[in-house]
Order: structure tokens, then C-alpha cells, then sequence
């Protein structure tokens, strides 16, 4: 039942911005961290930037730090990635990802191996 689509992604020069979105359906954000992954060819999949919807604390890998942020729009049941300042390095496949988390944890999880439910994904292409 739970179900994450993203949408967003496209072409876009280097120094360009995007926005991606990940439409979720079937659960509570309130329950949920939510997590921003890429995979680029010969790399391994990594976390990018990520939420807690129980009390909002984030994760930003060192690469996305002060480029990047995330949010949620909980009316709209859709968690955002704002990409500035985008470089030829952040072309990859970018997945949106989900799962369940106690109110009492601490940080939020940061591992693809943590997540649950996944996105079908969306290519993110920045030329130089």
C-alpha cells in the first residue's frame, strides 16, 4: 500500500537548479523518515539528503551540504529536493525512499539499507 513516485528530474546545465518531488500515499509522515538516494554508473548507491517526519531532523551527505534541502509539504503528502548549484558530479538515478521509525530515535536514518519502500526513480542529468 505504500507507494512513492518521483518526478523532477531532467537535463540542466551545470550551475543550474532542479526540484524533485516524491509523492507518497499509503502511510503517515508522521511515522516515516523519508530519504533522497542517487546511484550514478560504477558508484554505489547513496544517501543524499533525508527527514524525519517525527520531529524533522535532517541528514545531508557532505556532497549536498549547503546545495541542497529538503523539505515536506505535509497538505500535499510530497517531500521536495531543492538542487542548486548543481554540478556534472551530481548526474545519477535519484530514488525517494521510506521507512517506519520510533518517535524516540535520535537520528535520522541514513542508509539505503534502513529503507523499506523505494520510488522507481528519476535521472538527473547535469551537463558541463
Amino acid at each position: 500500500e505504500v507507494q512513492l513516485v518521483e518526478s523532477g528530474g531532467g537535463l540542466v546545465q551545470a550551475g543550474g537548479s532542479l526540484r524533485l518531488s516524491c509523492a507518497a500515499s499509503g502511510f503517515s509522515f508522521d511515522d516515516y523518515a523519508i530519504g533522497w538516494f542517487r546511484q550514478a554508473p560504477g558508484l554505489e548507491r547513496e544517501g543524499v539528503s533525508c527527514i524525519s517526519g517525527t520531529d524533522g531532523s535532517t541528514y545531508y551527505s557532505d556532497s549536498a551540504k549547503g546545495r541542497f534541502t529538503i523539505s515536506i509539504d505535509s497538505a500535499k503528502n510530497t517531500v521536495y529536493l531543492q538542487m542548486n548549484s548543481l554540478k556534472p558530479e551530481d548526474t545519477a538515478v535519484y530514488y525517494c525512499a521510506a521507512v517506519k521509525i520510533a518517535t524516540m530515535d535520535e537520528e535520522v536514518p541514513s542508509k539505503s539499507y534502513e529503507y523499506d519502500y523505494w520510488g522507481q526513480g528519476t535521472q538527473v542529468t547535469v551537463s558541463s
